[in-house]
């Protein structure tokens, strides 16, 4: 995989953008750069006494719209540029979607599959100990991401309470339903992106009935199929979703290790019990074993990355033969590669518009918290289709208005949002 600069990739968006939305220099200067970074050094004892010391990040990009919004991240491969990166996507993501939200992102630079239980938990409440005077509900809420889940977002909270004295549930959210977290946040980011999907759909001339509540076998499958690559969280639930909401057939699975392929289509259940025995989803029976690099050239209706950044270049771009790319994953294709794959028809679902699900159940569960209320999950999912549909269609719209592509339509909405919300605030 060639290297990439994420944050360099999001300033080439930003610039895409300017000559419709006139930015003036320093105002574009000035949506090109993070608000607040802070660097931390984090010392977690070890299972075996010894203390190791990890890096880690929080980046609030922007906060014109309000309270700064964004994941935290476990990851050895971590840099400062990715995290800037991924807090500035953050900030178009939560303009886009019409959240009262700025854009933030955190990252641990660690590798969570060779930890225990025990180090992650004191790694986890190091990190909140070191950030905790910079973040909180009118400032900055974090939430999970890659190799974070409820539990660590459990633990951040419980530092939090036990530094500050008191609780305050609203400080992150994908916390477990115990704790204050939202139904239907653990499959949210999925979820939205099969709704756009569905969007997308209707004017491609495929139709997806995106059911609420569905099982496999009450759905039939199509002959639709899909190829998902990364399967973690995200992954999973995109792969689950799939038959049970939209009736398509996955036909290849992939993790860090592996991809798997069967063209009539992998129960993504049995494939996630395969993977929870072994620690891959390779070698699983009845598939064939591919590469990540096979799997996202497959001739498929649908490609899904999954996983993380710059997965799609320039230099695999032209292989690519899905009919759709919807991306799950934030900034999998590079700014080159998208010329690429638009001058081959290719219809593409950018990240910050398709992966929107994910913060905004997370807004919702802010909203809980601070009600002290509880919404049952067709409440969610409810207000979470209505949010997407609203997204997808303005996007679309300008796109047919304007002959803009996809990504370039979503930048103009969202940074002519955040660039408002700055001259309202007398801020430019």
């Amino acid at each position: 995989m060639e290297e990439m600069n994420l944050l360099e990739t999001v300033r080439k968006q930003i610039c895409t953008c300017s000559v419709d939305l006139r930015l003036t220099p320093n105002v574009e200067e000035l949506l090109k750069k993070p608000m607040h970074e802070l660097h931390v050094s984090l010392p977690v004892r070890m299972d075996d006494g010894t203390i190791q010391t990890f890096q880690g990040f929080r980046v609030q990009y922007n906060n014109a719209r309000g309270p700064a919004k964004g994941g935290i991240r476990f990851h050895p491969d971590e840099t400062i540029n990715t995290i800037r990166g991924l807090a500035a996507i953050m900030t178009w993501k939560c303009a886009l979607h019409d959240l009262p939200l700025g854009g933030a992102k955190g990252g641990v630079i660690c590798n969570p599959k060779v930890m225990s239980q025990g180090e992650l938990e004191r790694l986890s409440r190091a990190y909140m100990k070191a950030i905790c005077r910079f973040i909180g509900p009118g400032r900055d809420i974090p939430a999970p991401d890659v190799y974070t889940n409820p539990q660590v977002m459990a633990w951040m909270m419980d530092e939090y309470a036990s530094i500050t004295g008191y609780t305050e549930f609203g400080v992150i959210t994908g916390k477990p339903v115990t704790l204050g977290g939202s139904e239907g946040r653990d499959d949210a980011t999925a979820r939205g992106g099969w709704i756009a999907i569905r969007e997308a759909g209707k004017h491609l001339g495929v139709y997806f009935a995106i059911r609420e509540t569905a099982s496999a076998m009450e759905m039939p499958v199509t002959n639709t199929t899909v190829a998902v690559q990364g399967f973690g969280n995200v992954g999973y639930h995109a792969a689950r979703l799939a038959g049970e909401l939209a009736g398509c057939r996955v036909v290849a699975l992939s993790d860090s290790r592996g991809a798997i392929y069967n063209p009539e289509g992998l129960d993504p259940h049995s494939v996630m019990e395969h993977k929870k025995k072994t620690g891959s989803v390779t070698g699983y029976p009845g598939a064939s074993a591919i590469t990540n690099e096979e799997l996202l050239e497959l001739e498929v209706d649908i490609l899904i990355p999954a996983a993380l950044e710059n997965v799609i270049t320039a230099k695999n771009a032209h292989h690519i033969r899905a009919k759709i790319l919807a991306e799950f994953a934030n900034g999998p294709t590079t700014r080159e590669a998208e010329d690429i794959l638009s001058e081959n028809g290719i219809h593409i679902i950018p990240d910050f518009l398709c992966n929107g699900g994910g913060v905004i159940v997370s807004y919702y569960e802010m909203v809980q918290n601070f009600t002290m209320d509880h919404w049952p999950a067709t409440e969610v999912r409810r207000r979470l289709d209505e949010r997407m549909t609203a997204a997808y269609t303005a996007v679309y719209t300008m796109v047919r208005t304007h002959g803009v592509p996809m990504r370039q339509a979503a930048y103009t909405i969202a940074l002519e949002r955040v660039v408002r919300a700055m001259e309202d605030r007398g801020w430019v």
